[in-house]
C-alpha cells in the first residue's frame, strides 16, 4: 500500500449506506482514535449537509428539471469515465426517488454480485424508461467511491484520498467476479492501491478493537463466535473461532456462508406488495411505480421497527401525469403489520432442523435474483450444518449433538431494530444447550467502516490479526466422457494471502498463441465426499449441491520464439503447472508456469465481461474431434489475435467447415449452437475485415436459427441484440443483405420490442412511396432491399395492425413492381399465414382481411407466378380454428385452381387438410430448413 499515507481510511460500500471511517497514521498506532468521516451531500435543491452515511442511492434527473446551481457540490465535479453529468447523489438522490419513479439507481451493490446480468453494461435504473440515461453496476458504484473521494479532498487537500491507505469492505460472499468489479469500480474512482476485507470480519475487528483490554477475559468462554450481517442487500454469516495459546488470544475465520441475496431490500419489498394490495388498484404496478413506493416502505419499515415507534405510518401512492395530486390514494401499515413481516416473514423461530425452501416464491424479485426462502433463520440453521466438521473441531464438547456457537455478534441495519436483535438471540439460545452471550455492537451502521480501519491497524502490528485465510476452496473443472465430473483442488480454503500452490503433481499440454480457457468451480464447503477437509491438488467428484461455478479464466500463451519459427510448427505446445494464490487485494491469482523454466509464467485472467458460469447440472457432452478442430478454427479467426490465422483461411472457411463437418444442412443441432458459441465470443472481431464480416453474419444467422430452440437461447439472444446499435462496419450490398438475413434467421428469439425496433429502421425502405425519389431508390438497393422485406416478413410478433399495413405493401409491390415479384410474393404468404412459425396464433392477420385478399391472388397467372400460388396456400392453409380458416367457398376456389395448375399435391393437401408442413415446404415458407434435431409441435 501507498507509504507516504497520512490516514489509514475504511470504506465500506453498502447496498443502502456507504460509511466512511478514518485514523491518523502515527507512532502509537494502537492509541489513534478512530472517527467517522462525515460526507458532504446535497439533501434538497442546494442545499449541503455533511452527515455520516452517504445513502447509496443515485438520481437521474430530466432534462432541465433542476437548475445547475441546485445540484452544485462543494467541489469541481470531475465523473468517473462512463459517468453522466448532473446526477444527484445521498439523501437527496434517496428522497426524490419517493416521488419520482423511473430515475433513481438503488441497489447498485447487489447488481455488482448478479451473475445474470453484464455488469459492464449500462442497465440502471433498471425500472428507467426509455429516456432515462442509464449507467453500468460497476459506474454506479465507482461513482459513489468518486464522490466520497472528492469530498475527502475537499476536506483534506493536502492528503487526497488516492494517496491514503484504503480499505474497502465486501461481503465474505462474494464470488471472484464481484471482488474483481469492485476493484473496477474503485479504479474508475482513482483509488488504485485499496484491499479489500471482509465484512463480518470488519465487524469482529470494530468489536476487538473497543474491548482490547477486556477481550481476552469476555472470550474466554466463546470458543465459537457466529457473525451474522444482514445488511440491505445480504446475509452473510462467518464462523470465528477463539483459541489461546500461551495465554495470547487468536482469531481464525474458519466458515464463510454462501452469497445470499437477502436483506432490507426484500422486506421493503415485501411491505410494498402489501401496500399494493391494500390500494385496491386494478392492475399491478409497473415496475416504476414499484420502486417508488418500496422507497416509502423502507421509511416506514425503519419508523415502525424502531423503539417507541407510532402505531401507523401513512403510504401515498401519487397518481401520473395531470392527475399527479388528485389522483393521490393513501393507506396505513401498521406497527404490527410491519413486525409481522419482518419478524415472522424473516426472522421466524424455527428448528435448527430446519432447511430453507429452494422452490421460489411468488414475490417479485424485481430484476434481481433474490433467495427463494426469505427466512434468515432457516439459512443461518442451514449455514451452521455446512460448517459442522470446523464447528466441532472448535468447540471442546463432544456432544452428538449439533455445534452451535456460543457468542453472537449482530451487524447491519436491521439489528438497529431492538425487535429483530432480540428475536435472533432468542432463536440460537434455543438451538444450543449452553446460554448465548450477544456480544454488544453499539451501531450496526457504522462498525463495518470503523472495523476496515482497525484491520488497517492490524496489518501495521497495533492489533490482533485475524486469521483464516481464503474463504473458499478452488476448483479445476475436469469433465469426463463417461461418469460424473471431477474437480482438481487449486486453493483449499484457508490457504494464508501470498502462499503459492503449486500443482506439481499436475501438467498441462498447452498450445501456445492460442486462447486457453479454464473453467473453475468453488466451495465454502469444510468437507467434500469422504474427506476429512479440502486438500489441494486433491481430486473430487462434482457434486452440484457442494460447488458453484465461476466464469472461467482465459489466456493466451505468448511465445518468445520468432513468427518464422512458429510457422515452421503450427501447433507449438509447452508442459505448464498450475499456481495459485490468494492474493494481498483478497482475489484469486492463477498462472501457468512452464515446467522446464519456471521463469515463464503466463497469468490466467479472469473472464468476467457479461460472463455466467457453466451450469452444473447441465450433461457435459463428449464433443466430437472433428467438431471440435471446427471449433478451434472459428476460435482462431475471430480471436484477439490478428496474426493468429492465415488470412486465405477466412476465404476458404465455408469449405473447410463443410469438410470437417460435413454438408451444414445436416450439422445437428447441438453442433450448431456449439459454433454460435465459438462465434459470439469472437463477436468484437467480426470487424477485422470485410470478409470477416459476411462470414460472421452467415454462419452466426445459420447457427443461431431460428433464434430460440434451447433452453439458453435467450440468453444468447441477450448476447447479440446490443450489435444491432453497432450496425455494420463494412456497409456494402452484399453485407448489408447478409447483415438483414442474420436478423431474419434469429428473429424468432426477438421479443416484440427488439423487432418493432426492426421494422422501425427499415420501413422508410419498404414503404410503397420510397421508389419515387431517385436518392431513395438508390439507398433502399444498396442496402439489400430483397432481405429486408423477407426480414420485414418474419416478424411475427409485431401487432396485427403492423402485419396488415405491410402485407398490404406488399400485395401492391408484387401487382405493380415485376422486378422484386417473386420475394413481394413470398412476404405476403409468411406475414399473412394461417400458422405461424413462433407467433402466437391469436396474433395472425383476421381471416376477413385474407378474404379480401384472396380475389386478387385467384386472378394470377400461377403457372407464372408459382409463388403467387405458394403465397395462397399460406393464406389458405388450414390451421383447424375457424376463427382463423378462411371460409369454404373461397377454400374451394383455390383448390379448384391448385388442381388446373397442376401444382404439388402437398400443397393441396396444406389447403384441404389440417397437417404440418414438409421438409420442402417448411423451408420454402421460412426461408430456412429447421436445424436438424429442431422439432416444432404446432
Amino acid at each position: 500500500m501507498t507509504t507516504a499515507a497520512q490516514f489509514l481510511v475504511g470504506i465500506d460500500l453498502g447496498t443502502t449506506n456507504t460509511v466512511v471511517a478514518y485514523c491518523e497514521l502515527g507512532e502509537n498506532l494502537s492509541q489513534q482514535p478512530v472517527e467517522i468521516f462525515p460526507i458532504d451531500q446535497l439533501i434538497g435543491p442546494g442545499e449541503v449537509v455533511r452527515k455520516p452515511l452517504l445513502p447509496s442511492f443515485r438520481y437521474h434527473p430530466a432534462k432541465q428539471q433542476f437548475a445547475k446551481t441546485d445540484m452544485m457540490l462543494p467541489w469541481d465535479e470531475h465523473l468517473v469515465d462512463g459517468d453522466l453529468p448532473q446526477v444527484i447523489i445521498g439523501e437527496w438522490a434517496r428522497e426524490l426517488g419517493t416521488k419520482v419513479e423511473g430515475r433513481q439507481v438503488a441497489s447498485a451493490k447487489s447488481w455488482l454480485s448478479h451473475t445474470g446480468v453484464d455488469r459492464t453494461q449500462a442497465i440502471l435504473p433498471w425500472a428507467g424508461s426509455s429516456d432515462v440515461e442509464k449507467v453500468s453496476p460497476i459506474v454506479a458504484s465507482a461513482s459513489y467511491l468518486n464522490h466520497i473521494r472528492q469530498a475527502w479532498n475537499y476536506r483534506h487537500p493536502n492528503q487526497p484520498l488516492e494517496q491514503q491507505q484504503v480499505v474497502i469492505t465486501v461481503p465474505a460472499s462474494f464470488d471472484e467476479s464481484a471482488r474483481k468489479f469492485t476493484l473496477q469500480a474503485a479504479e474508475l474512482a482513482g483509488l488504485t492501491d485499496i484491499a479489500l476485507l471482509e465484512e463480518p470480519q470488519a465487524v469482529v475487528y470494530d468489536w476487538y478493537a473497543r474491548h482490547q483490554d477486556t477481550a481476552h477475559q469476555e472470550l474466554s468462554d466463546i470458543p465459537l463466535l457466529l457473525v451474522c450481517d444482514v445488511g440491505g442487500g445480504t446475509t452473510d454469516l462467518s464462523l470465528v473461532s477463539t483459541n489461546f495459546e500461551r495465554d495470547q488470544l487468536a482469531l481464525n475465520r474458519i466458515g464463510v456462508g454462501d452469497h445470499l441475496m437477502l436483506g432490507g431490500d426484500n422486506i421493503d419489498l415485501a411491505l410494498a406488495h402489501l401496500a399494493e394490495q391494500r390500494f385496491g388498484e386494478a392492475k399491478q404496478l409497473n415496475a416504476a411505480s414499484l420502486t417508488k413506493l418500496i422507497q416509502q416502505t423502507r421509511k416506514a419499515k425503519e419508523t415502525l421497527l424502531a423503539d417507541n415507534a407510532p402505531e401507523q405510518t401513512k403510504i401515498t401512492l401519487l397518481g401520473s401525469g395531470s392527475r399527479l395530486l388528485g389522483g393521490a390514494k393513501s393507506i396505513g401499515l401498521s406497527r404490527e403489520d410491519v413486525h409481522n413481516i419482518a419478524l415472522e416473514g424473516f426472522f421466524p423461530l424455527c428448528e435448527l432442523s430446519d432447511t430453507p425452501n429452494t422452490r421460489r416464491s411468488a414475490m417479485v424479485e424485481f430484476g434481481l435474483p433474490y433467495v427463494a426462502d426469505p427466512a434468515v433463520s432457516k439459512h443461518i440453521a442451514a449455514f451452521l450444518h455446512q460448517h459442522q466438521s470446523v464447528a466441532r473441531d472448535a468447540m471442546p464438547s463432544n456432544s452428538e449433538h449439533v455445534a452451535v456457537p456460543v457468542g453472537l455478534l449482530l451487524n447491519g441495519g436491521a439489528f438497529n431494530s431492538r425487535s429483530i436483535t432480540e428475536r435472533v438471540t432468542q432463536l440460537m439460545d434455543s438451538w444450543s444447550d449452553t446460554p448465548l452471550t450477544l456480544l454488544h455492537n453499539p451501531s450496526p451502521d457504522c462498525s463495518v467502516a470503523l472495523g476496515a480501519v482497525a484491520y488497517g491497524k492490524a496489518r501495521h502490528g497495533a492489533q490482533i490479526l485475524i486469521g483464516g485465510g481464503a474463504a473458499r476452496s478452488y476448483f479445476l473443472h475436469l469433465p469426463q466422457k463417461k461418469g460424473p465430473s471431477q474437480a482438481l483442488c487449486l486453493l483449499a480454503k484457508g490457504t494464508e494471502e501470498g502462499q503459492e500452490i503449486r500443482l506439481t503433481s499436475r501438467r498441462f499440454s498447452l498450445t501456445l498463441e492460442e486462447p486457453v480457457r479454464f473453467t473453475l468451480l468453488t466451495s465454502t464447503h469444510d468437507t467434500i465426499g469422504q474427506a476429512k477437509a479440502v486438500q489441494n491438488g486433491a481430486l473430487y467428484t462434482v457434486d452440484p449441491e457442494l460447488f458453484q461455478p465461476l466464469p472461467p479464466y482465459i489466456t493466451t500463451l505468448k511465445s518468445n520464439e520468432s513468427p518464422s519459427s512458429l510457422q515452421a510448427n503450427q501447433k507449438h505446445r509447452v508442459e505448464v503447472q498450475l499456481a495459485c494464490q490468494l492474493t494481498e487485494v483478497g482475489t484469486l491469482k492463477i498462472e501457468c508456469v512452464r515446467s522446464d523454466d519456471e521463469t515463464q509464467r503466463w497469468q490466467v485472467e479472469f473472464a468476467v465481461r457479461g460472463e455466467e458460469g457453466e451450469s452444473l447440472a447441465d450433461h457435459t457432452p463428449d464433443i466430437p474431434h472433428n467438431e471440435q478442430a471446427a471449433i478451434d478454427l472459428l476460435s482462431k479467426i475471430y480471436s484477439g489475435n490478428k496474426n493468429s490465422t492465415d488470412p486465405k483461411t477466412i476465404k476458404t472457411l465455408n469449405k473447410t467447415l463443410e469438410k470437417r463437418l460435413g454438408k451444414r444442412e445436416d450439422w445437428p443441432f447441438a453442433t450448431l449452437r456449439r459454433l454460435f458459441d465459438t462465434l459470439v465470443s469472437g463477436r468484437k472481431r467480426r470487424r477485422r475485415s470485410e470478409l470477416h464480416e459476411q462470414h460472421w453474419l452467415r454462419l452466426a444467422g445459420y447457427t443461431l436459427r431460428p433464434g430460440f430452440g434451447d433452453s439458453t437461447d435467450s440468453w444468447r439472444i441477450e448476447q447479440i441484440w446490443p450489435l444491432y446499435q453497432q450496425g455494420l462496419q463494412f456497409p456494402t450490398h452484399s453485407t448489408w443483405s447478409d447483415w438483414w438475413t442474420f436478423w431474419r434467421r434469429v428473429c424468432g428469439g426477438l421479443d416484440q420490442e427488439q423487432q418493432e425496433t426492426l421494422l422501425a429502421d427499415i420501413a422508410k425502405y419498404l414503404h410503397p412511396g420510397s421508389a419515387r425519389h431517385a436518392k431513395n431508390s438508390k439507398e433502399t438497393q444498396d442496402k439489400g432491399y430483397e432481405a429486408m422485406v423477407r426480414l420485414a416478413a418474419s416478424l411475427e410478433h409485431l401487432d396485427v395492425e403492423d402485419k396488415t399495413l405491410l402485407a398490404t405493401w406488399f400485395l401492391n409491390k408484387a401487382l405493380k413492381q415485376p422486378q422484386f415479384k417473386p420475394e413481394h410474393w413470398w412476404a405476403l404468404g409468411r406475414i399473412a399465414s394461417r400458422v405461424p412459425l413462433y407467433g402466437s396464433a391469436h396474433n395472425v392477420i383476421p381471416r376477413e382481411q385474407i378474404q379480401q385478399w384472396l380475389p386478387t391472388l385467384l386472378e394470377q397467372d400461377w403457372q407464372h407466378d408459382k409463388m403467387a400460388a405458394f403465397a395462397t396456400v399460406m393464406m389458405c392453409r388450414k390451421s383447424g380454428d375457424r376463427t382463423r380458416d378462411v371460409g369454404d367457398d373461397l377454400r374451394s376456389q383455390v383448390l379448384t385452381k391448385l388442381s388446373e395448375n397442376k401444382l404439388p399435391d402437398s400443397w393441396y393437401q396444406l389447403v384441404s387438410h389440417k397437417m404440418e408442413l414438409s421438409e420442402q415446404e417448411s423451408k420454402r415458407a421460412y426461408g430456412d430448413a429447421l436445424p436438424t434435431g429442431l422439432f416444432l409441435i404446432n
